[in-house]
């Protein structure tokens, strides 16, 4: 059972609230009582029920706000209207405004789950008096437990040794399971105080609380199973009053949040069905549980995003758009976007500015200079447009490294096939018209060899002189290690390689002056 005080009035704008319930069909008032003057002229209208409320109120000119509205509900429908209506008349009693000649009216609502009644009346008693408002808000709760002949220390030590039942590791978790009941707990210095009603109702030592956190192991599969739950039916609901509502009706989970209440920063899970309770962020982010649209509204934001992208930076890349999404969530791969599971194609546009762009980034990868090592880059880079390569301001140091090693090579004479040497380096050679480039395809580097000036005649390959082929063999000898291997079948007399020794036609002589060496 719960009963609000809602703020004052000097014009009892409360008539004016639930007499537009009534109209919207939402509620219905039930009783009316002492408004002899209100309804002696035909029926009562919403203008006159407040003309009275006021003029009544005019006998005591020191209250500035007379208006006294109050909301009373009970959980669900364990209360027929009629027995609200019961109880409601008991409380006012004893709150002091059932007095012979109050003016009160009743309302029915009918726009929530929970049976509940407004009530409107005045502060001013029949006498002229102020209705006593000492303390109001916790004689109201003192009232109502009266009331329902309910022991409050007995209620808060059961609800206390329920809450024990439960595995929390932390001061906020523990708050969580006792907000999820009904209570404010907080502490101050060493103690902590359980709230409920406006009354303090236990109090206890911080460090005995400490003694009760249970330190185990999260359950990682019903943690995966609530994030689950979680974008489900936030995908269904409004806003976080009705996922609150869907998860604590299907699934006996409370969501309890923290902060302001139109911007939570975080939320704790108090999983009553395990007696378990999970730290919220570690199920699904704050910012992600609240963002209630739909996968196609998500997709289109995403969508939206990175065509601002693209008019920030028209050349943004495939990675680079990557990075940026992971705000998101999302990925593109192939060209389609994949989030939470789902994929949509990325619109065609974008597909082909993607792949334009990578190409764009490959070709500038090799930071050229000129406009002969742009087109050739572009040409082999499947027709990347020209026009959109930014040229680089200098030569860098890979380019310095690699252009001296390159020279080392054409101006070795003991070189003779160059080619083959630029391949063992990384380098392979390609001609685009009258230019021939270098290009190593590893370290993005090209190098312009007609420009920088090399012999480009010692890309022939050329014949070996006998003292080269001479010293070519010596430095092969002085690298590879003779290996002696023993000789197989020794005792018919034939070696290893029997091929040497059965068969050969060769010239013997050819084989002891090297002529036969292959080049």
């Amino acid at each position: 059972m719960i009963a609000t005080i809602l703020p004052g009035s000097a014009n009892f704008h409360a008539v004016g609230y639930n007499e537009r319930k009534v109209s919207k069909g939402a509620a219905r008032l039930i009783e009316i009582l002492n408004f002899e003057r209100a309804t002696s002229f035909g029926p009562p209208t919403p203008e006159k029920l407040r003309d009275y409320l006021i003029s009544y109120s005019e006998r005591n000119d020191r209250i500035k706000k007379a208006q006294f509205h109050l909301a009373i509900s009970c959980k669900g429908r364990e209360m027929t209207e009629q027995q609200l209506l019961d109880f409601t008349h008991r409380y006012l009693k004893e709150m002091g405004y059932m007095e012979p000649g109050q003016p009160i009216l009743v309302y029915s609502h009918y726009d929530t789950e929970n049976t509940h009644l407004h009530i409107v009346t005045s502060r001013v008693s029949p006498d002229g008096k102020k209705i006593n408002d000492h303390h109001e808000r916790r004689r109201s709760q003192e009232v109502i437990d009266r009331i329902l002949g309910e022991d409050s220390k007995k209620k808060v030590e059961q609800d206390f040794e329920k809450a024990k039942q439960y595995r929390f590791s932390s001061f906020a978790q523990f708050k969580a399971v006792m907000s999820s009941m009904g209570y404010e707990v907080f502490r101050k210095n060493e103690m902590v105080f359980f709230k409920r009603g406006g009354k303090i109702q236990k109090t206890m030592n911080l460090g005995d609380l400490y003694d009760l956190h249970y330190h185990g192991e999260t359950d990682k599969a019903r943690a995966r199973q609530l994030r689950s739950i979680l974008k489900k039916y936030r995908d269904t609901c409004a806003d976080k009053e009705e996922l609150k509502k869907e998860m604590k009706a299907k699934f006996g989970v409370d969501i309890v949040f923290f902060g302001k209440k139109d911007k939570p920063y975080g939320y704790i899970l108090v999983d009553h069905s395990t007696k378990s309770v999970f730290h919220g962020a570690r199920i699904l982010a704050v910012d992600e549980l609240l963002d209630f649209a739909t996968p196609q509204e998500r997709f289109d934001r995403i969508e939206s995003y990175i065509d601002q992208l693209f008019t920030i930076n028209p050349k943004i890349t495939q990675g680079e758009i990557f990075d940026k999404l992971r705000r998101y969530k999302a990925y593109i791969k192939k060209g389609v976007i994949y989030f939470d599971g789902q994929s949509k194609p990325l619109k065609q546009f974008m597909v082909d500015a993607l792949q334009r762009n990578n190409r764009i980034q490959w070709v500038e990868s090799f930071k050229p200079m000129t406009e002969a090592e742009r087109d050739i880059l572009c040409k082999m880079g499947k027709g990347t447009p020209s026009d959109l390569i930014s040229l680089a301001p200098k030569r860098y140091n890979g380019y310095t490294t690699s252009l001296a090693t390159l020279h080392d090579i054409f101006d070795d004479p003991d070189v003779t096939d160059v080619r083959k040497e630029l391949r063992n380096e990384g380098f392979i050679v390609m001609k685009d018209g009258d230019n021939t480039f270098a290009i190593d395809f590893n370290h993005h580097i090209i190098i312009n060899l007609t420009e920088e000036g090399f012999d480009l005649t010692r890309l022939q390959r050329q014949r070996q002189t006998q003292s080269q082929k001479q010293t070519q063999n010596n430095q092969q000898q002085r690298k590879k290690p003779v290996r002696i291997r023993p000789l197989r079948d020794a005792g018919t007399g034939h070696g290893e390689n029997r091929e040497w020794e059965v068969g050969y036609k060769g010239n013997y002589d050819r084989i002891d002056d090297g002529s036969s060496l292959k080049r």
